[in-house]
C-alpha cells in the first residue's frame, strides 16, 4: 500500500495537518459513510504507512507510532440546517475571528492568511435568523486544483471544508448562545458523501454544537450546493486544549 504524504500545504496547526484533511485522506480506504479517530497529530512531509486490521479498520502510521485509524460507520444527523448562498455570505462577513485574531492564520482550511486558490478560505459566521440557536454558515466555491481524475472535487476536501466550521460550532454554548474562544483540537470525525461537487462551484456550508461533555465538544455539519442538494454531513468531537498543545508546543 503507497504511503500517504501530507504535504504541509494541508496544515491545520502550524505543523501537523488539518484534521479534516487527514481524516479525508484515510477515509478513502472505507467504503460509505466512514469514522476516523485522530490519536497524535499528523506530521507533515512524512511518509505514513496505511495498515489495514484485522477487524476492519485502518491505521495511519508513523513508524511504530498510530497517527489515525478509520472504520466503516452510519453517518445519520437527527436534523440537517440549511440555508440560502445569500445567507451564507451574509453569516461569513460575521465571522467569530478578525484576521488578526484567528487562532490558526495559517490553516489550509479555515485560514485568513491563505491565498485564494491556495487555502480553502471557509469563514464561518453566525446565522442572525437562528438566535438564540447557534447555528454557524459559510460559502465554499472549490479551486478547479481541488479536482480528482474524475474532474469533481476530491472527496478528503469535502472532508476538509467540513471541519472548522464544527470546531467553531463547538464553541457556541448551546444552552446561552454565547461563544467562547477555547483552543481546540479535532478528535474524531464521522461523514457521508452523497454527491461531489464541480470546481467553482458555489456550496453552503452550516455547522451547529451538538453537545458538551467536560473537555469534549461536539458539533456536526452539513454542505449542500447552490440549487439546496444535499451533498455531505459530518458529526465531530473536539477535545478542548492549552493553547501551547494547539500550537503542537506540549
Amino acid at each position: 500500500m503507497a504511503p500517504i504524504i501530507i504535504d504541509k500545504r494541508y496544515c491545520g496547526p502550524p505543523n501537523s495537518g488539518n484534521g479534516g484533511y487527514v481524516c479525508g485522506r484515510l477515509a478513502r480506504h472505507i467504503s460509505g459513510d466512514a469514522e476516523v479517530t485522530l490519536r497524535a497529530p499528523t506530521p507533515l512531509d512524512t511518509a505514513l504507512d496505511t495498515v489495514a486490521t484485522d477487524d476492519g479498520t485502518w491505521e495511519l502510521r508513523d513508524g511504530a507510532r498510530v497517527v489515525a485509524t478509520a472504520r466503516a460507520a452510519s453517518v445519520e444527523l437527527a436534523r440537517v440546517e440549511r440555508t440560502s448562498l445569500p445567507e451564507a455570505r451574509a453569516a461569513a462577513l460575521l465571522a467569530l475571528f478578525e484576521p488578526h485574531e484567528h487562532p490558526l492564520p495559517h490553516c489550509f482550511v479555515c485560514g485568513p492568511a491563505r491565498a485564494q486558490g491556495d487555502g480553502l478560505r471557509v469563514f464561518a459566521g453566525r446565522l442572525s435568523r437562528h438566535a438564540p440557536v447557534p447555528v454557524l454558515a459559510a460559502t465554499w466555491t472549490p479551486d478547479p486544483n481541488l479536482a480528482a481524475e474524475d474532474g469533481l472535487v476530491a472527496p478528503e476536501f469535502l472532508w476538509s471544508a467540513l471541519d472548522c466550521p464544527t470546531g467553531f460550532a463547538c464553541n457556541c454554548d448551546p444552552q446561552s448562545g454565547g461563544f467562547d474562544k477555547t483552543p481546540l483540537l479535532l478528535g474524531r470525525m464521522s461523514a457521508r458523501i452523497e454527491a461531489r461537487p464541480r470546481p467553482r462551484d458555489a456550496c453552503i456550508i452550516t455547522a451547529w454544537p451538538t453537545g458538551r461533555d467536560g473537555r469534549k465538544r461536539t458539533a456536526e455539519a452539513a454542505l449542500h450546493d447552490e440549487g439546496g442538494k444535499l451533498l455531505a454531513v459530518a458529526r465531530t468531537t473536539w477535545i478542548a486544549v492549552d493553547r501551547d498543545v494547539q500550537l503542537g508546543r506540549g
